[in-house]
């Protein structure tokens, strides 16, 4: 009885090493270096860890030789200059990697996927996916803020502003919602310290244009627009200091930064789990101060923002 308990436990791990053997040449072909190096080395200390399996030396000096390959490649990607996009393929998978959560429904998850697309710097894609998501009236809004995020990102102050144009004579967006964009829009180009006068929807002749403005609330569909938060250093060298952070991207009262590879030092901040207490959120209609829960810190490895770190704060109102 032992000797067939013995058995099938070898099979299984047998099995488990095939399995992360696949995923890692998958991953390695998808160009997903890390992860590809993170199931080769789970399949070596699983290897290391069962006496009873044979062949061990060969099967580690096996998987050695590739990740003396594999290697190789990241050296090669990280002293090669950047590219502003990836392959579609990679995409479709920073798509599902990076996807907030799975328990959606199908518009919220093509949301997700568009804004894990623009927060890995496939701003391109994310513009055309958050165009397709301007068709659905309950995303309306935010798949349109997001797009002059992208737009932003890109440096194309003027496509931002030619876009929100468009929009304005286009009949899918209510005047209740244009003035939300108009908002937004002002205060993004105020604080990139550029001066512009937006249009806004004419009103019907023989009607009065009455502007409406949703006061607004830190709730998970109804949020506060914020541009940028600012937090207080606690740890040398920059003790004391308030660094500013500005917000890439938002979904709901969850907001995204990106810290550059140059600024490392400042990661440390970031530990998930955490809740940073005292943060000032700079919104578009007012400063106000709360806490965040870091709910996630990720490191770009694959596409123009290759290096630098992705960081997920939740506001938590005090």
């Amino acid at each position: 009885m032992s000797h067939k308990l013995g058995l099938k436990s070898r099979m299984n791990i047998t099995k488990k090493i095939k399995i992360l053997l696949q995923e890692a040449e998958l991953y390695h072909a998808q160009g997903l270096l890390n992860e590809a190096m993170e199931k080769y080395n789970n399949a070596t200390k699983l290897i290391r860890s069962n006496e009873q399996l044979k062949g061990k030396q060969n099967l580690i000096k096996g998987i050695s030789k590739k990740i003396l390959a594999l290697k190789n490649d990241i050296i090669k990607i990280e002293t090669a200059p950047k590219k502003p996009e990836v392959s579609a393929k990679i995409q479709d998978l920073i798509k599902k990697m990076y996807s907030f959560s799975p328990d959606k429904n199908e518009d919220l998850k093509a949301l997700d996927g568009a804004i894990a697309l623009a927060k890995f710097g496939q701003f391109k894609r994310a513009i055309s996916e958050f165009n397709e998501l301007i068709k659905k009236d309950s995303l309306r809004v935010v798949a349109a803020k997001s797009m002059l995020r992208c737009h932003m990102a890109l440096s194309s102050m003027d496509e931002a502003v030619a876009q929100y144009e468009k929009w304005v004579s286009d009949h899918r967006f209510s005047t209740i919602q244009l003035d939300n964009l108009h908002i937004f829009l002002e205060n993004i180009l105020k604080k990139e310290g550029i001066e512009k006068k937006l249009p806004r929807r004419k009103a019907p002749k023989g009607k009065t244009c009455v502007i409406r403005v949703k006061v607004p609330k830190i709730e998970d569909d109804d949020t506060l627009d914020i541009n940028s938060i600012g937090i207080t250093i606690y740890k040398s060298p920059q003790k004391g200091q308030v660094v500013e952070f500005k917000v890439k991207f938002q979904l709901g009262n969850m907001v995204s930064l990106l810290i550059s590879i140059r600024d490392k030092e400042l990661i440390d901040i970031f530990k998930v789990g955490d809740v940073i207490n005292d943060i000032q959120y700079y919104s578009t209609a007012a400063l106000f101060n709360a806490s965040g829960l870091v709910t996630s810190v990720k490191k770009i490895k694959i596409g123009p923002l290759r290096g630098d770190y992705c960081v997920d704060i939740k506001i938590v109102l005090n």
